[in-house]
């Protein structure tokens, strides 16, 4: 079996904030050719959840994206702090910032790469059941979303026909399916 590994000689940072680090690297591919430059988008990790009710209604947020210049239907989540001791800590955290949803119940159902060629950062995608709102939701200053709650069996026909177009979210809930048997 040959190395099929690119070498990196040189990494220079293009821009650095505490929104975005890319990098742009140097390298070497096995036959010695040399690409340049490889453009990487350094993100922390990020998590996501499925949040199921007792009565099987998924916990949803509506969120303008500027990125797309939409307002999407999404499951929450967002980007591990430095604070959060794990994924399922910052998992906890976003949910009930976002909703004021929680539960006893979190379990990791996968981890996906949100874009292996450009991005250095791994999305963390759980399931929580049996979530109840404890706490009105408290959302970052940037952050304007409305709360949805809808049946599973609407998520799924909804994500069918192309109304979950968040390409993390649609694998996050295909895992939080496999998870409950309802992937065959």
């Amino acid at each position: 079996m040959h190395t099929v590994d690119w070498k990196v000689l040189e990494t220079r940072h293009v821009t650095r904030d505490e929104w975005l680090s890319l990098r742009a690297d140097r390298c070497e591919l096995p036959d010695g050719r040399i690409v340049e430059p490889c453009y990487v988008l350094e993100y922390p990790a990020w998590v996501n959840v499925v949040a199921l009710t007792k009565n099987q209604d998924v916990v949803l947020v509506r969120e303008f994206r500027h990125g797309m210049q939409k307002t999407l239907l999404e499951l929450p989540g967002g980007t591990t702090e430095p604070e959060d001791i794990s994924p399922l800590a910052a998992i906890r955290r976003e949910l009930l910032e976002e909703t004021g949803y929680t539960s006893e119940t979190f379990v990791e159902t996968g981890r996906l790469y949100p874009n292996a060629a450009t991005h250095n950062n791994v999305l963390y995608c759980f399931l929580a059941t049996d979530v109840e709102q404890v706490d009105r939701p408290r959302l970052d200053d940037t952050e304007q979303m409305d709360l949805v709650l809808m049946p599973l069996e609407k998520v799924i026909e909804l994500t069918a026909n192309g109304g979950l177009l968040q390409a993390l979210h649609v694998g996050s809930l295909f895992l939080a399916l496999a998870r409950l048997g309802r992937v065959h």
